[in-house]
């Protein structure tokens, strides 16, 4: 009896050398992904591109402002140096020659009270970006419409890539700021002139918000011009995964973008700053 359960007992070992006991490795959740410097950050959002069609790429920056403070609202434009990512559709309320000036200015549609009428009238679902009106068409149009009696220069600067951003509920922006098919450098460029005009809209009533109005500062000043304001920043693709990026890498983005003239002291900063990139 006493050999037969030997026997088994060796059986039973010489198995378990045989198939070793399996290792059940839980996955990690809940991984924060590493924040990135810039570059690395745009490489990662282009090798994560994996659709069909030419994706955008997106900037989702987090404000630490209270979205339900007015007085706090964040908005403003920027042109961006290589282009906006969609091509924007213009609608402009005018007549005579200022509806021919904007024909040739590029203008999608162009018309005056007789186009009104058939919007009023449901005939005509207007359908673009954009809307201008001279100021003859505004007691016609009541908030229909940008009024500008500069319509050849808007859409200029719409054609060349100014975009328009503004904080959502959740204290956001959310904003396209290339294609994926962009250089890495074209993207970089575009990034930092964004990140530039994300400092230019910061409210004045925001605490601790002594901020000069652009990034040209000292040359020995490594204060983050960003804190408390902007608390984190994401790149993605249209359909690719967050990447985080850090806010230095951006600030040093921003420097490059801008054009400024550097001194040695902070109370001798001075700007050359123009928005009209070249």
């Amino acid at each position: 009896m006493l050999e037969v359960e030997d026997e088994i007992r060796k059986k039973m070992e010489e198995e378990k050398m045989k198939v070793p006991f399996p290792m059940l490795i839980m996955p990690k959740r809940n991984e924060t992904p590493p924040v990135l410097d810039l570059n690395e950050a745009i490489r990662q959002v282009k090798v994560s591109a994996k659709a069909k069609f030419d994706e955008t790429v997106e900037a989702h920056v987090r404000l630490g402002i209270d979205s339900k403070r007015t007085e706090l609202a964040v908005r403003g434009t920027v042109i961006l140096p290589h282009g906006a990512p969609k091509a924007v559709s213009v609608a402009v309320f005018a007549e005579g020659a200022e509806a021919e000036d904007a024909r040739n200015a590029g203008a999608d549609i162009v018309g005056g009270e007789e186009l009104i009428e058939e919007i009023a009238s449901g005939n005509n679902k207007l359908k673009v970006d954009k809307c201008f009106s001279t100021p003859g068409m505004a007691p016609h149009l009541g908030k229909l419409g940008t009024l500008t009696s500069d319509i050849a220069g808007q859409l200029k600067e719409l054609r060349q890539g100014r975009i328009e951003f503004k904080i959502e509920s959740k204290s956001i922006l959310h904003i396209g700021l290339g294609k994926v098919s962009y250089k890495e450098e074209a993207l970089r460029e575009n990034i930092g002139a964004f990140m530039n005009a994300v400092l230019l809209a910061k409210p004045a009533g925001l605490k601790k918000s002594k901020v000069l109005p652009l990034l040209c500062v000292a040359r020995n000043s490594v204060a983050s011009k960003y804190a408390g304001y902007v608390l984190s920043v994401h790149l993605s693709s249209t359909m690719g995964p967050g990447v985080p990026v850090s806010i230095q890498s951006l600030s040093k983005a921003a420097i490059i973008t801008g054009k400024c003239t550097w001194y040695e002291s902070v109370d001798e900063v001075q700007l050359l700053w123009a928005l009209n990139m070249t």
